[in-house]
């Protein structure tokens, strides 16, 4: 890959300001397979500065200017997907087929949804003699996490591009290869010069400057909560707007009149798709006690069925989680839920039978959970299912919502109306009743330590805007 190890800025590929490189790692072998350059305050300072300098002209484009470049981006970006999904996948482990499909067509989703909502959003009305006007909000840093890296990177580009804004854009270093093609494919696309940069880095220097830097104006984050704290305390030595995505700990409530077998099965296949690593996992499966039992049995022959192997292998469903780091977490966190005494149901410490290299994680199920276990309060990010008995609904509510995540929830029942109730009481930014479809129109976005601000759509393009009231626009 030619511009692995520089960065895009002010519509070229620049060196970095100062030497450093950082391998890459294919998670399913372990091994170094590529390198980027890491930057340094320097290198942010140069992209800010052409942001900056390139925002004047830009946040006064028209809306058919900037369709056209969405469309632009839209039309390239899917001759590309194919590159895209294969990248994806050797660098961050996901099965080809879902890295291409799923991976990688979030990147289509959020530009068509983009498009659409550019198409008729009014961005100027009259209240009265007052004119209301909906700005840009100005430079925009956005820092993008490893696990679903082209969605977290359109989701933020393309509502900042529909907004009239200009961009620094720190993508994973962990995950930073599809970054490199989405520059490439922003390029072709004639997005003007300094609209869209994208510096390579680590949090600690990257994304501390950008945080901080006095000429960026908003930023949108997606990250871990600890993560996501220190953006925010950087931000707020210049009182800079932060919009927030952080970690989950997702209840689904399986409610008594739910169709057990259905609602257990698709609840196994959604932790652990991604291998699990997927922050809005409905990773805390309360379940009726009276039916405890047979929803660990189904559990379990669910979770046996995935198959864990290379990437690349057409029969695989479960790669490998991204890094030692991650995998070294997983192990910890599932030793503890043995150690504190839950059912270990499938799964359990260790890589599965034949896999000696690489980051593979057994796919692993724990039943008679408690609510105040280590498994059930801390975000595993891997494919770590939790089952957990209730008593009656109420019980299934208040623990639902005795987490510091509010992210997502779920609820199952066969009685729509039942299940809108108990929906309507759990405090979550998202809240899915019978495994719907995906719906990129819908805002998505956390309660509590979940972070706060919404993405996707309508309200995704909002969170790069500026209120302004015009007062005596018009004479009364």
């Amino acid at each position: 890959m030619q511009h692995a190890r520089k960065f895009y800025i002010d519509g070229d590929w620049v060196e970095p300001a100062t030497p450093a490189l950082l391998d890459v790692i294919d998670p399913s072998t372990g091994e170094s397979f590529a390198q980027i350059a890491l930057g340094a305050p320097a290198d942010i300072d140069r992209a800010v500065a052409a942001a900056r300098a390139a925002f004047p002209a830009w946040s006064l484009s028209t809306h058919a200017e900037r369709l056209h470049l969405l469309r632009r981006i839209l039309d390239i970006y899917t001759a590309r997907i194919d590159e895209v999904g294969a990248t994806m996948s050797r660098e961050m482990g996901a099965p080809l087929k879902f890295a291409r499909d799923s991976q990688a067509g979030t990147g289509v989703a959020h530009l068509s949804q983009m498009i659409e909502v550019l198409e008729t959003y009014s961005f100027a009305w009259m209240q009265g003699t007052t004119l209301i006007a909906r700005e840009p909000i100005g430079v925009c840093g956005l820092i993008t996490p490893w696990n679903w890296p082209i969605n977290q990177i359109v989701c933020k580009v393309a509502p900042a591009i529909a907004a009239g804004c200009t961009m620094v854009l720190k993508p994973s270093e962990v995950a930073p290869l599809n970054a490199v093609l989405f520059a490439e494919i922003m390029h072709a696309a004639g997005t003007p010069k300094g609209v869209f940069n994208m510096v390579q880095g680590e949090g600690a220097t990257v994304g501390e400057a950008m945080s901080a830097h006095p000429d960026i104006d908003f930023m949108s984050f997606t990250g871990s909560t600890r993560a996501g704290i220190l953006v925010a305390r950087a931000a707020a030595t210049t009182v800079k707007r932060v919009a927030q995505e952080l970690g989950g700990k997702s209840a689904n409530i399986l409610l008594p009149d739910a169709d057990l077998q259905r609602s257990v099965s698709r609840g196994v296949a959604a932790v652990f798709g991604n291998s699990g690593q997927s922050c809005n996992a409905p990773t805390r499966m309360f379940v009726p006690a009276d039916r405890h039992d047979a929803a660990k049995e189904i559990a379990r022959i669910a979770a046996g069925r995935f198959i864990v192997g290379d990437p690349r292998d057409e029969r695989t469903n479960l790669g490998p989680v991204v890094s030692a780091v991650q995998f070294n977490r997983i192990q910890r966190l599932i030793q503890a839920g043995i150690d504190e005494g839950a059912e270990l149901v499938i799964g359990g410490p260790g890589r599965p039978e034949g896999l000696d290299r690489g980051y593979y994680v057994r796919p692993t199920v724990f039943a008679g959970v408690r609510n105040d276990m280590t498994i059930a309060r801390e975000e595993i990010f891997g494919p770590v299912l939790s089952i957990l008995p209730y008593a009656s609904e109420e019980e299934a509510i208040r623990l639902a919502n005795d987490s510091i995540y509010g992210l997502a929830a779920y609820v199952q029942s066969a009685d729509l109306a039942h299940a809108r109730r108990v929906a309507a009481r759990l405090r979550a930014g998202n809240v899915h009743v019978n495994h719907p479809p995906w719906n990129t129109a819908a805002p998505f976005g956390g309660y509590k330590q979940s972070g706060n601000g919404r993405e996707h759509g309508r309200w995704g393009l909002e969170e790069f805007l500026e209120t302004k009231a015009i007062t005596g626009y018009e004479t009364a």
